[in-house]
């Protein structure tokens, strides 16, 4: 009996699948891939605001709600109170600057003298400045030349050489700390009443014999004093530099004294012209010489002329005619009193009729 034998089977490892099938496999695969992707990366903002949610309540225990409802209540708060100040900035009008000081400026105000020996340094400069502020004052007459023939600081004409005084004051920091405190720096500077100038320029005196020096004493021994000339140019001249040179320290206000003839008038007297014989010779010559030093500053300098109130009421060999009547553009009068209203009237009406522009009686005594 014949033995049943057993076939073998082979078994083969074939694709069923072809190429084109393998193609849209793999497309679907990165299609499927793409779109797990996209999923995670809209759903991972959710995840995460889950998860820190889930950890700050559970573990933490903290209550997020009232956490952003307080944040959100205070950044309205500060826009509230930005848009606040903002609204109010705009309605407060902006501050105006301060205006600097006009040195030249004719405010009407009232005028001090200070003394200018007692301005040393810049802290007693400051003190003085700040009372005649308190006390009212707009102007501050600051003598840099007095009657005396002293010049009170160090100056470079060369007529003034033998006339500065030992311990000059700097003047062009006095005029700059007067104007911080806001007061106006006035130079007050004498002008023919000068008996020490003359003797380094003898051309600027009064003579009595064509060479020497006319004394108004018998002798330098017994008081007596040279006086300028007010027909010389080079006395002219002289005082018109000495305002030039304070102009340039700060001193854009500039007040002349001693614009005169001496008191007494003789025939010994040489003035080098005729016209000194005469009172009409006498005030045409100082009013030429003031007319020719407001011609010179027009612009530059407020410049005034200084009588005490009893040369401006009457004609006086000084003058030749009456203190109003030279004719000034600004008038400073002093007086050692405060005038009346009838006398204060009558001067006004007199410094109008000669044309005078600006007049100022100036009360001595006053802030002292």
């Amino acid at each position: 009996m014949a033995k049943y034998k057993r076939q073998k089977v082979k078994h083969y490892h074939r694709s069923f699948y072809s190429r084109e099938m393998r193609v849209k496999r793999g497309i679907g695969i990165a299609v499927l891939v793409v779109a797990v992707l996209a999923a995670a990366w809209f759903a991972a903002p959710h995840v995460l605001d889950w998860a820190t949610h889930t950890w700050y309540t559970v573990v933490k225990d903290r209550d997020l709600e009232a956490e952003s409802a307080s944040r959100a209540e205070a950044a309205a708060s500060s826009a509230a109170a930005s848009s606040a100040a903002a609204s109010q900035a705009a309605s407060e009008p902006e501050p105006e600057e301060e205006k600097p000081l006009d040195g030249k400026a004719i405010t009407g105000g009232s005028w001090a003298e200070l003394d200018v020996t007692a301005l040393t340094d810049d802290a007693a400069i400051r003190a003085a400045a700040r009372q005649l502020k308190q006390q009212g004052a707009d102007y501050a007459l600051v003598t840099l030349k007095d009657a005396a023939g002293t010049v009170y600081y160090a100056s470079g004409v060369a007529a003034a050489a033998q006339s500065i005084t030992e311990n000059p004051v700097d003047a062009a920091n006095i005029a700059a700390i007067l104007r911080e405190e806001g007061i106006i720096p006035a130079a007050q500077l004498a002008a023919f009443t000068d008996p020490v100038s003359v003797y380094t320029d003898r051309s600027m005196g009064v003579h009595y014999d064509g060479n020497s020096l006319w004394l108004d004493n018998v002798s330098a021994a017994k008081g007596g004093k040279a006086w300028m000339n007010p027909f010389a140019a080079s006395a002219v001249q002289y005082i018109g530099d000495l305002i030039e040179e304070v102009q340039g320290m700060g001193y854009e206000q500039v007040v002349l004294t001693g614009v005169q003839f001496p008191n007494i008038i003789t025939r010994k007297q040489d003035f080098g012209a005729s016209g000194g014989k005469s009172r009409e010779g006498r005030a045409a010559q100082l009013t030429a010489d003031i007319a020719a030093w407001q011609t010179r500053f027009a612009g530059s300098v407020t410049l005034w002329v200084s009588y005490p109130d009893a040369l401006c009421t009457a004609a006086t060999d000084a003058l030749g005619t009456t203190g109003t009547s030279l004719g000034m553009e600004n008038l400073l009068v002093t007086s050692s009193t405060e005038l009346d209203a009838d006398s204060r009237a009558a001067l006004e009406q007199a410094a109008a009729d000669a044309g005078v522009q600006h007049l100022v009686v100036h009360d001595t005594a006053a802030f002292r």
